[in-house]
């Protein structure tokens, strides 16, 4: 069931449901993914990977790989250009230390996972590169690993990184240890907020490293041209950083990269980075033959970047009535071998959906012997929202207050300060509670022994950044639409529409073209839930462009200024003489003989982005023989501003709920105490199908973002933001007894239902 808490829709385009301009192509098998590429005279590229989690590199020894018959090169790090060891800016996007980058493609001295690339292999077939791969030497010390957090802070933990200090609040601190930094948001006096408070609840929790679990293992073709031009084929959610970073680690001019995206099966925030990219340009500059390389799902698993495993400590006070009067919070996440978690964002995230006067986060970004994670959906938020949303649970418990009330009564506000100081500008966070607190899931009873029905509220302050859109006038009245943003969850369509919108044509009439590097301006990562938002914007400006050139060619056929003439409905009418018209499709077929052909463009760095809230609805019945949690009906409510495509929006709710689902009850990376993952494949690493689910219902409340033509807020981060917290809260309910860890599979809930009947929490 799907519905949307709106007003009539006001535009012609927006807010439709036109079939994807891409789906035939995928449909058919049409489409082309990162494998399906196939240049002439193509090698296979294998990857040597430690064995180890954590292990000094002594020697590496390719000769006898490069005497198998077959095999034509191999690249180590000693390969690629040494790079500074410090943060440096690359022109695009955020500041990256080189050095680190390039550890992780190849690993330098150390291997800091089990997994971490050694070596690449170049050769005719992939049996035959899988072959020499066996036949390169390594030489390793084996280190002692840390796992988690909390075991890496230890003043006696082994150190991954020896050059690297911890920055606390902005300063280095001078000190050798798996902290890389340490950030603190901090709002009035905890102190006194707590000593005013009736009732103070302190818990600790805990969640694992997870993956996205996108079912197109990476894959990248790379060619190393004579003329020292290189062209890259690869999966990814953003080309242009591929370009950037790819450049960067070889040691060659941005100029002289090209990056193709392919279609993309799926990525989550885990195909924002690089991993393939230079090992296969180097092995193609040695052999002057283009080279793929291509996961297998093993791979995947090990070496490419989760979701951050977190430890978080939540304290939080209110008084009798249920208001909040303080919250602090101490948060340790996994960056895996390298710095980078996004413990930042959960900490910027965790408490934005109350409005709370006293506040204080610590939040540190601690390595650990995993891989480096990377961004999954939503990054940070959901183990840190995890913890608040299940001590505000315990809370309502504690105080008899309804919970749903609670979150009414403490909501935030246009107006109120995030955790980030920043206040908030119109957001819809009380309408959609309101319409949480009408639906049909939260007033009908729900019934037997072992069930229980939880809530848990969720935010995200979504992105916008830069994004270019070029769009070409065809004789016949369409337009081709070329744009940066690689398609995820339909945001072609979603791009088109607001096109189309402004042109007053049918969204079929504009045709979305995803192009390279070098054809379209600087765009940024599709992630963040950015795209159908600064995208859209950019694709909205191109076709006001185009309007705007068109008058002009209406006016030099009539002999009029510009400004005489106006545009609506696709037609062009005398502003003195309404009468006097021309439709869009009819200037289109002249343009030839009013100037030429006409092309409106656009690059935008829209700030107006809209920060988005949801709220999940969740039943669940446990089988206290068994352990196991069944989901028996599922709501979810989101602010989405303005829904371009209703149907994509339910879709990208839908698809966080249900990864949210998995995160909760069944996945997590197993390690044994060597720092191995067990349960590298997705017969072990179980992430729920669609026999596991109910349907998800989906409520989209509509409150307009004014930082958008369209008042369209990004959608695709909230959805996975609250179904921990929900899931934790009702199946507490269901068992009587609280849940601090996840996942909540049936070995947990079976301890925990022992302890109880043991006389334990």
């Amino acid at each position: 069931m799907a519905t949307t808490t709106e007003r009539p829709n006001e535009y012609n385009v927006v807010g439709t449901r036109p079939v994807r301009h891409d789906g035939v192509d995928k449909v058919t098998g049409r489409a082309r993914y990162g494998a399906d590429i196939h240049p002439t005279g193509l090698l296979h590229g294998k990857t040597l990977r430690s064995p180890h989690a954590h292990a000094r590199i002594k020697s590496i020894d390719v000769s006898k790989a490069l005497q198998l018959p077959g095999v034509k090169a191999v690249v180590t790090s000693k390969d690629l250009p040494e790079a500074p060891n410090e943060p440096v800016s690359l022109g695009e996007g955020p500041m990256v230390n080189l050095r680190l980058l390039s550890a992780n493609i190849l690993a330098q001295d150390k291997a800091l996972y089990k997994g971490h690339a050694i070596a690449s292999v170049a050769a005719d077939s992939p049996h035959i590169a899988e072959e020499a791969l066996s036949l390169i030497d390594v030489e390793y010390e084996v280190l002692p690993p840390v796992l988690t957090a909390p075991e890496a802070m230890k003043d006696d933990a082994p150190i991954l990184i020896e050059t690297q200090t911890t920055m606390s609040l902005g300063k280095d601190t001078g000190k050798v240890s798996n902290v890389a930094t340490h950030t603190r948001f901090a709002g009035g006096d905890v102190d006194k907020g707590f000593a005013e408070s009736d009732l103070v609840i302190e818990r600790e929790f805990t969640t694992p490293t997870v993956h996205q679990g996108y079912i197109e293992p990476q894959s990248v073709t790379a060619l190393w041209n004579a003329d020292g031009d290189i062209t890259i084929w690869t999966s990814t959610q953003g080309h242009f950083g591929i370009r950037q970073n790819s450049a960067a680690v070889l040691g060659v001019p941005i100029s002289q990269v090209r990056v193709i995206p392919l279609e993309i099966g799926g990525g989550f925030g885990g195909k924002t980075t690089f991993y393939f990219e230079p090992p296969a340009a180097l092995l193609s500059r040695m052999t002057g033959r283009p080279v793929k390389m291509t996961m297998t799902r093993t791979e995947v698993l090990e070496a490419t970047g989760p979701g951050s495993g977190s430890y978080t400590w939540v304290k939080m006070g209110v008084k009798k009535d249920g208001t909040i009067q303080a919250a602090q919070a101490y948060l340790a996440f996994e960056a895996g071998a390298y710095p980078g978690s996004p413990v930042n964002a959960g900490a910027m995230c965790m408490l934005n959906m109350y409005s709370i006067e006293n506040i204080l986060i610590d939040a540190y970004d601690v390595v650990v012997n995993k891989p480096k994670v990377a961004a999954y959906r939503a990054p940070g938020a959901p183990q840190a929202t995890f913890a608040v949303e299940c001590v505000v649970d315990e809370i309502c418990e504690q105080l008899g207050i309804d919970v749903m009330d609670f979150h009414v009564m403490n909501a935030s506000k246009e107006g109120d300060r995030q955790a980030t100081g920043v206040p908030f500008s119109k957001i819809g966070n009380v309408e959609m509670l309101e319409a949480a607190k009408e639906s049909d899931h939260w007033n009908t009873p729900l019934e037997g022994k072992y069930t229980g029905r939880g809530i848990a509220s969720g935010f995200w302050f979504n992105a916008g950044m830069q994004s270019s859109v070029n769009i070409a006038v065809n004789p016949d009245g369409t337009v081709e639409l070329v744009e940066g943003s690689v398609d995820i969850g339909g945001t072609r369509a979603a791009i088109a529409m607001q096109a189309a919108e402004v042109l007053g044509l049918p969204a079929e009439d504009v045709h979305p073209v995803v192009v390279d590097t070098n054809s379209v301006g600087y765009t940024a990562v599709t992630g963040g839930s950015r795209t159908a938002f600064a995208t859209g914007w950019a694709s909205y400006e191109a076709a006001n462009d185009v309007v705007r050139q068109m008058k002009e060619r209406v006016a030099r056929l009539w002999e009029t200024t510009e400004d005489e003439i106006d545009f609506s409905d696709s037609a062009f009418t005398r502003k003195d003489n309404p009468e006097q018209s021309i439709t869009f499709r009819e200037l289109s077929a002249r343009l030839m003989e009013t100037g030429g052909p006409l092309v409106g463009k656009s690059t935008v760095s829209p700030r107006g982005v809209g920060a988005a809230f949801g709220l999940h609805i969740v039943d669940v019945e446990v089988d206290p023989e068994t352990g196991k949690v069944d989901v028996l009906r599922y709501t979810a409510l989101q602010d989405v501003g303005k829904a371009i495509h209703p149907s994509y929006v339910e879709g990208q709710i839908q698809g966080g709920a249900v990864q949210g689902i998995g995160w909760a009850i069944n996945e997590e990376y197993f390690y044994n105490d060597a720092g191995q993952m067990a349960n590298s494949s997705l017969l072990d690493y179980r992430m729920p199908i669609a026999l596991d689910l109910p349907m998800i219902d989906t409520i989209l409340v509509e409150v307009a973002n004014p930082g958008h033509p369209y008042g369209a807020r990004g959608v695709g981060e909230v959805p996975i933001v609250p179904p921990l917290a929900a899931i934790a809260n009702a199946v507490s309910h269901a068992i009587g007894v609280r849940m601090y860890d996840l996942p909540m599979n049936p070995g947990r809930i079976l301890e925990a239902l022992w302890g109880k009947d043991n006389g334990g929490a």
